[in-house]
């Protein structure tokens, strides 16, 4: 069994003290304190995190090791957290493979759920079947979706629209990236559209600049690559979309999640509470000391008890197949 840190840093406690001085403190709340459960016995965690990422992402960035997620996750009441790796060359400066992923999940497979990820303009022998056999691959080594799917190509192009049929017909959720460069739109996303209506039992999970600015009824084609302030125009492709196609979810991590709903909070409360059963919570947390603005975002909005349970945990569970947790 791997100790976590929280384990760690609790033995490394018990070494610091003298025997005199551990025997007063274990004779007081000490003990208890230091061995106890950190919650109460049966209490779920708050979270589970759709969007993490383990390794160094972008250059001048601390690398986040599992062990440093791990540390993160227990501060913040995160019981599980996706690992996503990114296998295209847009999309970080440094590629994270899958491999790792399904590395630090099997070590620590109560915390950790990998996502697989292959860049749709690689060299694969036998097309659609080709990737369909190396994606099988990952999922029979523990990946339980796709992404980040974040790839320098419009979004239905041709060879994107070959991993959203593989994905579909294997049975995994597709978490992507959306903005000017990756995965890209144009203002109303009818790239997206057009996969969401080929692909219907696929479930697409929405991230990034380009997805979350099209909260807004007046999106424009710079706000697709952009972060945009102000209040939010009722009429939104999102809103729209998500009428219309029961297999399009919303991924809430990043300045682009958090940015969309604080940017006018009142609709964002009203959106959150009407799409309750779309939305998961996320950070996009990938490297140490990162700030992360959806804890205090979210507390701030006072949500009714029902509708963030679905958000911070249930929806993941369902989406993603991970049973009762």
């Amino acid at each position: 069994m791997t100790d976590s840190p929280m384990n760690l840093s609790r033995r490394s406690a018990l070494k610091t003290l003298g025997a005199a001085a551990a025997a007063s403190w274990f004779s007081t709340a000490g003990w208890s304190g230091l061995f106890a459960d950190d919650k109460p016995k049966g209490k779920a965690s708050k979270y589970i995190d759709v969007h993490t990422h383990i390794g160094t992402t972008w250059n001048g960035n601390k690398e986040l090791t599992p062990e440093l997620l791990l540390e993160w996750m227990d501060e913040h009441d995160i019981e599980k957290a996706v690992l996503l790796p990114l296998t295209s060359p847009e999309s970080s400066s440094f590629l994270l493979l899958t491999e790792p992923a399904l590395k630090a999940a099997k070590e620590h497979p109560d915390r950790f759920i990998p996502f697989c990820s292959i860049d749709p303009r690689t060299s694969v022998v036998g097309g659609v079947k080709g990737f369909k056999s190396v994606i099988q691959s990952y999922v029979d080594k523990g990946a339980k979706g796709f992404g980040e799917h974040k790839v320098g190509l419009n979004f239905n192009d041709p060879l994107m629209m070959q991993i959203y049929q593989v994905c579909e017909e294997i049975g995994i959720p597709l978490l992507f990236h959306c903005d000017n460069l990756r995965g890209k739109d144009k203002p109303g996303l009818p790239h997206l559209e057009e996969a969401l209506q080929t692909f219907p039992k696929l479930n697409f999970i929405g991230h990034g600049p380009g997805f979350w600015a099209s909260i807004s009824g007046d999106a424009e084609q710079k706000d697709i690559g952009g972060y945009p302030n102000g209040p939010v125009k009722p009429g939104g492709a999102l809103d729209r979309l998500m009428e219309k196609y029961a297999n399009l979810f919303c991924d809430l991590s990043a300045g682009s999640g958090a940015g969309a709903i604080s940017r006018d909070k009142e609709f964002g409360r009203e959106f959150m509470i009407r799409r309750q059963d779309r939305l998961l919570f996320g950070t996009d947390y990938l490297q140490p000391g990162q700030a992360v603005p959806q804890f205090d975002v979210f507390t701030s909005l006072k949500l009714p008890a029902d509708v963030e349970a679905k958000i911070y945990r249930n929806n993941a569970i369902r989406v993603l197949k991970l049973g009762s947790t």
